[in-house]
């Protein structure tokens, strides 16, 4: 464009402002808190992901799992030490092949605890299935559909708090049991591999022992 082009004949400029005249300046959107910071999460999965078809701005699923996504971190995230501030949280599963929810939510706060916010604890999620009367750990995305009932279950190892457990049905506690177990352990043996992978990294980082 030329410089004669930039102004109109009425000294206009493309926008619609006059030659002096700054851009509109738009303060924090949000809903921040004075005493936190508050969590801001989504959780979608890719048109793709899966051979069930989907919206492509989300649906019911999406925001029911964008908001187990928020209980799992708000019981890790120190928020007190961001007050009026916001922390944004997006998560979009590529593949669906089962667990996809306990796989975003681990994700999630591995990338959370990597951009240097801290955390009182990590947070580990595994799901579980029951078939007849054994226990799947980490069912794959067929097996939690010829399987019975299931849960996904969300843990802070180092308290063995839980941030979240979600039945897919009702269970009697006899039958309830062995499920939590195998989600537990799958929580476990997560949080086992991931501290080996992040003392790892670490080392190489920064030469910690």
């Amino acid at each position: 464009m030329a410089a004669a082009e930039l102004l109109s004949d009425e000294g206009f400029r493309a926008d619609g402002r006059r030659p002096a005249e700054i851009r509109k300046v738009r303060g924090p959107r949000g809903k921040a808190l004075p005493e936190r910071a508050v969590l801001n999460c989504r959780f979608s999965l890719a048109a793709f992901s899966s051979a069930e078809r989907r919206r492509p701005h989300g649906d019911r699923r999406s925001a029911e799992l964008a908001l187990q996504l928020q209980q799992s971190l708000e019981a890790a995230v120190l928020t007190q030490l961001f007050p009026r501030s916001q922390i944004d949280v997006y998560v979009q599963v590529l593949q669906a092949d089962g667990g996809h929810c306990c796989a975003g939510t681990t994700a999630a706060a591995l990338a959370v605890l990597d951009a240097g916010i801290p955390l009182r604890d990590m947070v580990c999620a595994s799901s579980a299935a029951l078939a007849e009367d054994t226990a799947l750990a980490d069912p794959s995305g067929a097996e939690e559909a010829a399987a019975g009932p299931g849960l996904s279950l969300a843990l802070l190892p180092a308290s063995g708090l839980l941030a979240l457990l979600q039945l897919s049905a009702r269970l009697p506690r006899e039958r309830l049991e062995p499920v939590l177990d195998a989600a537990t352990a799958g929580c476990r043996a997560l949080h086992h591999a991931l501290d080996l992978e992040l003392r790892q990294r670490l080392r190489e980082s920064h030469g910690a022992a």
